[in-house]
């Protein structure tokens, strides 16, 4: 006996739930983590080694 290929009518609506919720909230909440800590990284490589430039 086959499986039905077609997905409940509440399913989908989870699908379409979980695709919004990571599109709208969790891609950009990640996209802010990521750049804030490149930001922290550069911040913390500079309080130690100095600004960027010639350094005679």
């Amino acid at each position: 006996m086959q499986k039905e290929t077609t997905t409940p009518q509440s399913s989908k609506r989870r699908e379409w739930i979980a695709m919004l919720f990571v599109v709208f909230v969790f891609f950009p909440i990640l996209s802010v983590m990521v750049v804030g800590g490149y930001g922290f990284a550069v911040w913390i490589f500079q309080m130690f080694f100095g600004p960027p430039g010639h350094n005679f």
